[in-house]
């Protein structure tokens, strides 16, 4: 019997050394990403040098050894893995833009390179709508919160509240309420956080605002520690869609990243149904707001 038992536990032992061998893995040598080249496409340049003015550029890059891309443009950043992305410029007139790209490889290893683009926008918005937005000087909007449909969320398209709207008062905790967003007619926009410091958004997406705290309600991040902060703003109408243009981090409502462009869905002269496409490309995200003043 003595020696069976020897002979179970030497097999068992050999198992386990197997066993080990085969959780062995190799990952191979880590290869910076090289010969990264950026294709920069300015809509209409057959034409113009500085395009047909509707300031859409379209940008595809490569690199050997790359898994994924970065682009980085006015401290917004976003992420394509095929290389391919595309910019709607909204400044009026001839501008340069740089924009930086970044290339991934094995390891978290990169490469970058930088592109400067000369592009022209005609883009002349109508009257109205400026008077609307800036009272011609300087105006403030909140989030419709007494109203049925002040926030939510649908496919990606043209379905307003498709999934959910919100209820009169519904996200009363949520730190969006107060918040209050101030267009001035020189093209700067100021985001109010309110007395409380908070501002409302999608899990996963909120921290790049690299603010603090939340608190975790599903896939929402309510009362998430924000300062107040002082943006840009420019209107643009890619396929004839009126759209709202923040810079940087800018955002109206709820933080969902993403290209920070606001679609005009509908407008009155004191109320605005607009959406936007989160950063995860999976909803469009709808607000309304009100005139304060």
């Amino acid at each position: 019997m003595k020696k069976i038992k020897y002979i179970i536990g030497l097999f068992l032992t050999l198992a386990f050394f197997v066993s080990c061998e085969e959780e062995t893995f190799e990952f191979g040598d880590i290869i910076a990403p090289s010969n990264l080249q950026i294709t920069a496409e300015i809509v209409g340049q057959d034409v113009n040098p500085t395009g047909d003015g509707s300031g859409v550029v379209h940008l595809n890059v490569k690199a050997d050894n790359a898994i994924t891309y970065k682009f980085i443009y006015n401290g917004s950043e976003k992420t394509s893995a095929s290389g391919g992305m595309t910019y709607s410029f909204g400044t009026t007139g001839t501008e340069t833009y740089t924009i930086t790209v970044v290339a991934y490889g094995t390891g978290g290893v990169s490469s970058s390179a930088s592109v400067e683009l000369e592009v022209l926008v005609v883009y002349e918005p109508p009257a109205d709508l400026l008077t609307m937005l800036t009272g011609d000087s300087s105006r403030t909007w909140k989030i419709a919160s007494e109203i049925q449909n002040h926030f939510g969320l649908g496919d990606v398209g043209n379905v307003p509240f498709q999934h959910y709207g919100a209820g009169p008062g519904a996200k009363e905790v949520s730190g969006m309420y107060d918040d209050r967003y101030t267009f001035n007619v020189d093209g700067t926009f100021t985001h109010d956080v309110g007395p409380d410091g908070f501002v409302f958004g999608r899990e996963g997406l909120i921290n790049e605002l690299g603010g603090s705290g939340g608190v975790v309600n599903g896939a929402d991040i309510e009362q998430y520690l924000f300062d107040s902060y002082t943006a840009n703003w420019a209107l643009t109408a890619p396929s004839d869609a009126e759209t709202i243009n923040l810079t940087g981090l800018g955002f109206v409502g709820y933080y969902v990243g993403g290209n920070h462009k606001y679609i005009i869905h509908e407008r009155s002269a004191n109320e605005m149904v607009i959406k936007t496409t989160d950063g995860n490309g999976q909803f469009d995200w709808w607000f309304r707001l009100i005139a304060v003043d």
